[in-house]
């Protein structure tokens, strides 16, 4: 019995970090196309402007996330927008970053 419950939990320990690792999901079909609009004047000195992109929401739902202007975290420091690439015949998204 012991066996069992250690074995559910560590099974359902596993299922939520491999859920909050990464910072990529999958879509059995592609985003709508990107949206564009006018970027304007930055806020300050050292802003970056981070493009908008589609979310998938719910599993079914599409939503545009607004770009807007950042700071880097360090002197140098380029931002990589997120994107949605292809990977056989799903969808993967992949969160922007800092490098």
């Amino acid at each position: 019995m012991k066996r069992k419950l250690l074995g559910g939990a560590l099974l359902a320990a596993s299922a939520l970090l491999a859920a909050c690792a990464g910072g990529a999901y999958v879509a059995a079909y592609g985003p709508p196309p990107p949206r564009y609009a006018v970027v304007g004047v930055a806020p300050g000195s050292g802003y970056v402007w981070a493009d908008g992109y589609w979310d998938l929401r719910g599993g079914n739902h599409w939503a545009w996330v607004e770009g807007r202007w950042m700071r880097p975290p360090r002197y140098g420091a380029a931002w990589v927008r997120p994107e949605w690439r292809r990977e056989g015949n799903r969808w993967r998204f992949h969160r922007g970053y800092w490098r």
